[in-house]
């Protein structure tokens, strides 16, 4: 089993990009929005029953998963690497897999603010992430996490880890899918 977790910034391309992986793969996508969008509805995104409704139904998505005989899944995600709650959450569903013997891969994606402010009101993104519709709400949260927090690796901070740094400003997304195969022999 592999479990293959994109990460990077806000509108980085890591739900397209897993949509493209997964059309190529065995492994099954399961990207972010996929619990946000049900629990928003009902709670603030900064209220304390969304973060652990999200969070625990995530958890038992990963361990059902991890014991099934599916062939992996590929997970997108927001982490911002300056927050010790975020690198919690990673490793805590990181463990999960690896108990099972999952192979656990790590793909980076980072792009310019220019072009992920396109991508912010793409077609696709706005399909599957019906919350980003507000254009400004978003574009404001886009700049402002990326103001606030450490969104993207330095040099060598993978170290000893199955780690892939894309940068696809100019890639698309069928490309980064076909290299983090290639790259991981998925």
């Amino acid at each position: 089993m592999n479990f293959v977790v994109i990460f990077g910034p806000l509108a980085v391309g890591k739900m397209t990009v897993g949509q493209e992986l997964e059309k190529i793969t065995d492994l099954k996508l399961f990207h972010n929005h996929m619990t946000i969008e049900v629990i928003l509805p009902y709670f603030d995104m900064k209220s304390p029953s969304f973060k652990k409704l999200v969070t625990e139904f995530r958890i038992k998505m990963f361990e059902e998963v991890a014991k099934s005989d599916l062939d992996g899944l590929i997970f997108t995600y927001v982490w911002k690497l300056d927050s010790s709650n975020d690198t919690y959450f990673i490793n805590t569903i990181v463990n999960i897999f690896e108990r099972a013997q999952a192979t656990v891969c790590y793909v980076e994606l980072e792009a310019s603010a220019e072009e992920r402010l396109k991508r912010n009101i793409s077609p696709n993104r706005l399909r599957y992430k019906p919350s980003k519709i507000d254009f400004d709400a978003s574009e404001k949260e886009l700049l402002e996490t990326d103001r606030e927090h450490i969104l993207n690796s330095y040099v060598g901070e993978f170290r000893n880890k199955n780690h892939l740094k894309i940068n696809n400003t100019e890639l698309n997304a069928e490309r980064v899918a076909e290299i983090i195969k290639e790259r991981f022999g998925l």
